[in-house]
């Protein structure tokens, strides 16, 4: 039975990412993933659109049960897309009250 073990050089991709994490506050690593999920969500978002519509597209050349297949799947697709868009369009929102909620809870269980 062989065991897979990473390799340094594989593991070395991450160090900086993880140090970064590990090594910053937890509101400047929310801040952080704030960032760059507003960098990345309306991309994504545009090219799962995209997506679903080829998947629509080659559905209507398929047979009804495929058909049928890769219209769900395009459905499944465009649904993810909105959640990914309405994410990154109230990521700034959601960071600011999970923030909130973390100031609050660290305040309560000082005083505890």
């Amino acid at each position: 039975m062989n065991i897979a073990i990473p390799r340094l050089e594989n593991l070395a991709l991450f160090a900086g990412p993880i140090a970064f994490l590990l090594t910053n506050s937890l509101a400047g690593t929310l801040g952080s993933i704030q960032q760059i999920l507003m960098q990345i969500g309306p991309i994504l978002s545009g090219i799962l659109f995209i997506l679903a519509g080829i998947f629509y597209a080659v559905g209507q050349l398929m047979t009804p049960e495929k058909k049928a297949a890769f219209h769900t799947t395009s459905i499944n697709i465009i649904i993810g897309a909105i959640i990914v868009a309405v994410l990154s369009v109230t990521s700034n929102t959601l960071a600011l009250a999970s923030t909130h909620l973390l100031s609050n809870l660290t305040i309560i269980n000082s005083t505890q």
